[in-house]
């Protein structure tokens, strides 16, 4: 009988109800997604931009699995509410350091959810005239989705459901999980009070 990973994790493995995705899982189609980078983008030394603080351990595996040169810089966003994030409404906290006008920019995302604020960014990065600029994201919720946005590279498809792990948190916590569960609702009920 294999061990519940959750038990190694102890009061934030209690939370969890259910595993979706393990940590070996996760590994294989993040091996998968840098095999495919480094064969479409060989020559072409991409640029990988994420949004900090959520695409941390997405970014950090796929850039290892990536074997031709790369390099990597990030934005940070602030939404001023939970309803202007809806609507697409952020603020840019931190800016990127490295131009993209002229690179090949791969656009690294830890979920997909509205589409609203990578939207948002998209738009921002366009503006600044990248050679190419494509899309990669770990987990995509399309039930959500009220702005197609043109994914090259995914990972997996997520259920409409509240899930932390893997860089995914719930008010700060459950990031450090090294896979993605559903969190139980009394949890997000008792935070929520």
């Amino acid at each position: 009988m294999s061990e519940d990973p959750r038990d190694n994790y102890a009061e934030l493995g209690t939370d969890i109800q259910e595993i979706l995705f393990t940590k070996e899982e996760i590994h294989q189609r993040v091996v998968e997604l840098g095999q495919s980078i480094t064969r479409d983008y060989a020559g072409k030394n991409p640029l990988l931009v994420g949004v900090l603080k959520g695409v941390l351990f997405f970014m950090a595996d796929l850039l290892r699995e990536i074997t031709i040169p790369a390099e990597v810089d990030f934005m940070a966003i602030s939404s001023f509410s939970s309803e202007a994030r809806d609507q697409g409404f952020v603020r840019m906290v931190k800016d990127l350091d490295i131009p993209v006008t002229g690179r090949h920019v791969i656009f690294v995302e830890d979920v997909i959810d509205t589409g609203l604020t990578l939207n948002f960014l998209l738009r921002n990065l366009r503006a600044q005239q990248p050679a190419s600029l494509e899309i990669c994201v770990l987990f995509d919720k399309p039930e959500r989705r009220l702005i197609d946005i043109p994914v090259k590279y995914l990972g997996f498809d997520l259920p409409d459901k509240f899930v932390v792990g893997y860089g995914l948190d719930y008010h700060e916590r459950y990031r450090n999980l090294p896979f993605v569960g559903l969190l139980k609702s009394y949890v997000i009920q008792s935070v929520g009070e």
